[in-house]
């Protein structure tokens, strides 16, 4: 592995790297931008140490929360940037990640079957809710496989609140591995039992313009699970 000079650990993993754009894969614990303490905020920065490993200035085009992994996509000039914000901000981008919660499954979840959840999501201080004068949030939900007391999901938000999956997944008596702040008792790490494993950017010409394929998919299991599935689970094709 490589070791990045003024940086604590090994290189950050890139899935994917042209003249106009990076993407790569968030480590759990890292933070997709600076917090509002900047230098002061002791945690790891995924977009300050992308940028002092390729040696160039990046602006950050969405967020993972601290404690998910997965698909994180930063442009490498103003000009691909635009795009790339106008592509997640119209929805242009579909974004596809894997959970792993408690159970037992909800009334409105069957296996192998997307299920369109929706709610209004307000943002609080540490934590989303939902309230009446929330915004609208939209999430197509498949129960892939289950283990006992343990669902494996596969979420497609459609559209981007804070905490939106999350909020989703606990209020249904279901959060997610390790997630203590949705009502988790239960030790899982590194983060929590989220990752973000696709994104598809077939709907946005102009994104692909910038050397984007039509989709990019980092299938990678979440820690504990087979890629397949939960082990000796029921599972759909």
């Amino acid at each position: 592995m490589t070791i990045i000079e003024g940086l604590e650990g090994p290189a950050l993993p890139i899935v994917l790297e042209n003249r106009r754009l990076c993407i790569v894969d968030k480590p759990a614990g890292w933070l997709s931008v600076p917090s509002r303490l900047g230098a002061a905020d002791p945690r790891p920065c995924v977009g300050l140490a992308l940028q002092a490993q390729l040696g160039c200035r990046l602006w950050p085009t969405h967020r993972l929360d601290e404690e998910v992994t997965g698909l994180l996509v930063f442009a490498k000039d103003a000009a691909a940037h635009r795009v790339l914000n106008a592509a997640f901000a119209e929805r242009q981008v579909h974004k596809t990640y894997l959970a792993t919660t408690s159970g037992p499954a909800p009334e409105d979840a069957a296996l192998g079957e997307a299920r369109e959840w929706s709610s209004r999501l307000l943002r609080g201080k540490k934590r989303a809710y939902v309230h009446p004068a929330g915004l609208e949030a939209i999430t197509v939900a498949t129960l892939l496989a289950i283990e006992g007391d343990r669902l494996r999901w596969r979420l497609q938000p459609r559209t981007g609140r804070p905490h939106q999956l999350r909020v989703e997944l606990a209020r249904r008596g279901c959060p997610i591995l390790g997630d203590s702040l949705y009502g988790s008792p239960i030790a899982y790490a590194p983060g929590i039992a989220l990752r973000a494993v696709a994104l598809d950017f077939s709907a946005s010409a102009a994104a692909r313009g910038l050397g984007l394929p039509a989709a990019i998919e980092q299938e990678v299991a979440l820690p504990g699970q087979s890629p397949g599935g939960l082990p000796g689970s029921a599972a759909c094709p």
